[in-house]
């Protein structure tokens, strides 16, 4: 590995959030490597990540490139392909859109950790671009390129030697879309941030991007019906709308750093997970802090939640609805749970874990194709 010239290639770098955590320990792992991206928005990532020598695509000297860049969407495919990457023996990807797509040199080895394939151009299409969730110019264009998009997503997925899937959910995506195995590395969670508390200060909590899918409305449409308070750490484009539908019992919070999060974890009665993720770190950072979670019954959550059972730590819902959602909460009133069995399952999936996984799994494959 020492004399291997290695690229990391992320989407972009706007801010810390699951992909940036796995890319984070990637970085401490090789930090020689060239990290390249589609656009960079200076001082938003962890120092481990910013001090790398960081190259970025024509995507980051567009207008508007800071807040808007979901925009130029269609012009991600390209921009990937005109980064050469001739002379980088081994490419590291971590991919949820179009990371995957780095061409490797004649005699190079691409190893691509996917966090999903790109969901906004298959599963997830009507969430992003449905008919109450885009205006007519936006959904137009998508008609348009999201065809072309699928095309090239499938295209380039044999540019990829091994895929490594943040879960067995998004490894059977990989198979559907791609023909392609993929073997399972769960993503990091910084389990040291967070301690066992077994306050309650009367709250549930959400900690999520605000943004159509991951059905944060559903959950406030159940708190205005019951009353109990909630509290919502994040922020997005469906921001204003949420608030405009939340009743006086909801408070929004915005982002909040490390510290700050966990100690709004540590009051919380539990978590609220009304969306499909792919996987899913912030159910396992809320039980890191000994609290259970209220989860949809559906995608990564199934891979972390324990929903019944000596051990359970958590509540599922099975249908996404407001009146399913109400319901787990009543059951979940009438549950006691042990916040040190909580704690205990989410040490399984802890940071200093993954990163002797993955370091391992990169060192084999690589071994493995530059002897042969």
């Amino acid at each position: 590995m020492k004399n291997l010239k290695i690229a990391i290639v992320h989407d972009w770098l706007t801010s810390m959030r699951g992909g940036e955590k796995v890319l984070e320990v990637l970085c401490e792992l090789y930090p020689d490597a060239t990290l390249v991206t589609l656009l960079h928005n200076k001082s938003m990532l962890s120092p481990a990540i910013e001090k790398m020598n960081i190259k970025t695509s024509f995507i980051d000297k567009l207008p508007l490139k800071e807040k808007k860049y979901r925009n130029y969407l269609p012009l991600f495919p390209l921009a990937i392909e005109l980064i050469d990457f001739s002379e980088y023996d081994l490419i590291i990807s971590t991919s949820h859109c179009v990371a995957k797509g780095a061409k490797p040199g004649k005699n190079g080895l691409h190893i691509c950790y996917c966090h999903t394939p790109m969901r906004y151009i298959w599963e997830m299409y009507d969430e992003y671009f449905g008919k109450d969730k885009a205006g007519l110019l936006t959904r137009t264009a998508m008609s348009i390129f999201a065809p072309q998009l699928r095309k090239w997503d499938v295209r380039t997925s044999g540019r990829v030697h091994h895929y490594i899937a943040n879960s067995h959910n998004v490894a059977r995506r990989i198979n559907e879309y791609y023909n392609r195995r993929a073997d399972v590395i769960h993503p990091p969670v910084d389990t040291s941030l967070f301690q066992l508390s077994e306050k309650d200060e009367g709250y549930f909590l959400i900690v999520s991007a605000l943004v159509p899918y991951k059905k944060v409305d559903i959950a406030i449409e159940a708190f205005n019906k019951i009353r109990r308070r909630l509290v919502i750490v994040g922020a997005g484009p469906e921001s204003e709308k949420l608030k405009s539908i939340a009743g006086d019992n909801i408070e929004f919070l915005g982002w909040r750093n490390d510290s700050e999060l966990a100690k709004i974890y540590a009051g919380c009665r539990a978590l609220i997970f009304p969306g499909i993720e792919d996987f899913g770190i912030v159910p396992l950072e809320a039980m890191a802090s000994g609290k259970p979670v209220i989860a949809f019954g559906k995608g990564g959550a199934l891979e972390t939640v324990i929903g019944e059972g000596n051990n359970a730590t958590g509540f599922f819902f099975y249908e996404q609805t407001t009146v399913s959602l109400i319901e787990a909460i009543a059951d979940f009133e009438k549950t006691n749970f042990d916040p040190l069995t909580i704690r205990t399952h989410a040490l399984k999936f802890d940071r200093v874990l993954f990163k002797e996984k993955i370091k391992k799994y990169i060192e084999e494959k690589t071994a493995e194709y530059f002897t042969k």
